[in-house]
């Protein structure tokens, strides 16, 4: 599929969620088109691995034709499902199949219950699997009974057979192992409601160009990755991203506390071919209570909350993650928790890379004894970059990225690179493009003085300036004005008189031939 062809498929997701969402908000409707192309996906998917199977046994029939009544079909089926578990994580029935049910809706059968039903078989076909917790209540927002969809049952039932067939009419052709359309289509989707979903989109959403960026800063100099962490992983869009920048990423983990955005993050791992063994995403708050706490991992990326509240209980002085410090992030600004969570995460030869607001580069009291911590005990601050205002989601402020390494090369600096004036204007957002996130790329790598725009600052530069990060103190961009010419002004000036003169005598000469007085002065 080519570029323009795969815009064209996107657009027309988007346009089919327009049409089909009614008054229903973007946000409430996104969890429903989501829910059926990832249905729409496990299906084909279940499709291709039964009909190899079937192909494999000598059998003509494909898995959609076999009949669950049909005797002679029946061990066959059983078969073929209990492999699909066992290997792809799920299994799906013949009747329970995407086209199936939305041929029925097309038809004008009432589908509801029959999806319903389906929907909750394919969690329960992994109950006593490995893939059980992975695909466990995974669709438990796909509430077919809201009135959200429908006043009653029929006009539900109406929407929801468009949507299926709107969906079954489009290929995404999942057969071609080197394209990634219903992936990338997926990604576009969850772009799209999250520019529509106002504050609420940044808690599951990080701009693709800023997800780019993270992920080609922590697999620098890799093919591969032993594993990859997102202690708020959202959709999980960071992750995969990581995933992208690289060969191959043996294990895929994240935390995430809202439970749609969990279901989405797993839903969107498993549409993009990440085997159901080769992840781990956990529904739970990270800095309360984290489920990957014994576990370090070779690159850490987050775009967390900003400024988020926590608990800042005082026993979490006796939590490794934060005992050494003697300091705790204060309860209305999280900020600095992440970051010493994501630190005690971190592999011994790994990086860390996480979106911040400015603030965590000055702000005093707590925050500041523990970036002192951070830069003159551990030494572990690699990188500052500072990021353009207004390319976030739901926010305006301008943002900072955090570089963290346990095992520095660069032990007696830390870079400053001020990309703040590096992005395009787009309609309310700004945007990234890739020369910004090159540019980026490349100051980080060579580590040199950028006039303007990157500066190798010393340890003792930075403690010189109170161990405050702020990235105006080390990189100047301060634009001098021209100098100003008065001799020339002055000759303008005199000019601009000379000339109001000649304009007055005329309009005093015409005054004369009307026999009015002049409005001005006698002109001499």
């Amino acid at each position: 599929m080519t570029q323009v062809q795969l815009q064209q498929l996107q657009k027309h997701l988007w346009n089919i969620a327009n049409d089909l969402r009614g008054k229903m908000g973007a946000d409430e409707f996104r969890d429903y088109i989501l829910g059926f192309i990832f249905y729409k996906y496990l299906s084909e998917k279940a499709i291709a691995f039964a009909n190899e199977l079937l192909k494999d046994e000598g059998v003509a029939e494909q898995y959609q034709q076999l009949d669950e009544n049909n005797p002679d079909h029946v061990e066959l089926i059983k078969g073929i499902k209990e492999n699909s578990v066992e290997e792809v994580g799920y299994a799906l029935a013949p009747k329970q199949l995407f086209h199936t049910i939305a041929e029925r809706g097309r038809q004008g059968e009432f589908v509801l219950d029959e999806l319903s039903n389906t929907l909750r078989a394919i969690e329960r076909s992994t109950l006593g699997a490995e893939s059980e917790d992975d695909f466990a209540n995974l669709f438990e927002d796909l509430d077919l009974n809201s009135t959200k969809l429908g006043n009653n049952a029929n006009d539900r039932n109406e929407l929801v057979s468009k949507v299926l067939t709107h969906l079954d009419n489009i290929d995404f052709d999942l057969n071609n192992s080197e394209s990634d359309v219903l992936g990338d289509a997926y990604e576009y989707l969850i772009g799209e409601f999250a520019s529509g979903a106002g504050k609420k989109a940044g808690e599951f959403y990080t701009p693709q160009t800023v997800s780019t960026l993270l992920a080609k800063i922590v697999t620098q100099g890799k093919e591969r990755l032993r594993s990859v962490y997102d202690p708020t992983c959202g959709s999980g869009s960071l992750l995969l991203r990581v995933k992208r920048e690289v060969q191959d990423v043996d294990m895929i983990f994240g935390q995430e506390m809202n439970r749609t955005t969990y279901n989405l993050a797993r839903m969107n791992m498993i549409l993009h071919d990440v085997h159901f063994a080769k992840f781990d995403i956990k529904q739970e708050d990270t800095l309360e209570r984290p489920q990957h706490r014994e576990q370090r991992f070779e690159a850490v990326v987050a775009n967390p909350p900003f400024s988020a509240n926590w608990s800042a209980d005082p026993i979490f002085l006796q939590d490794e993650r934060f005992s050494r410090f003697a300091k705790l992030a204060p309860s209305s600004k999280a900020d600095m928790a992440f970051v010493q969570h994501m630190l005690h995460q971190l592999d011994e030869n790994g990086t860390m890379a996480v979106v911040l607001p400015h603030g965590v580069l000055f702000r005093g009291s707590s925050e500041g004894v523990i970036r002192q911590y951070l830069i003159e005990k551990l030494n572990v601050i690699d990188t500052v970059i500072g990021l353009p205002a207004n390319i976030f989601y739901g926010t305006s402020i301008p943002t900072c990225i955090l570089v963290l390494k346990k095992d520095r090369k660069n032990t007696g600096d830390i870079l400053f690179i001020d990309a703040s004036n590096d992005f395009e204007k787009q309609k309310n957002q700004n945007k990234l493009l890739p020369e910004h996130i090159e540019n980026i790329i490349a100051a980080y790598e060579n580590r040199q003085d950028i006039e303007k725009y990157a500066h190798v600052a010393t340890l003792q530069e930075v403690k010189d300036n109170d161990y405050n990060l702020n990235i105006p103190r080390y990189v100047d961009t301060f634009e001098a004005e021209a100098e100003i010419d008065l001799d020339a002004i002055a000759q303008q000036l005199q000019q601009l008189e000379k000339d109001s003169q000649k304009t007055d005598a005329v309009i005093a000469e015409f005054c004369k031939a009307l026999g009015i007085a002049s409005p001005f002065a006698e002109v001499k």
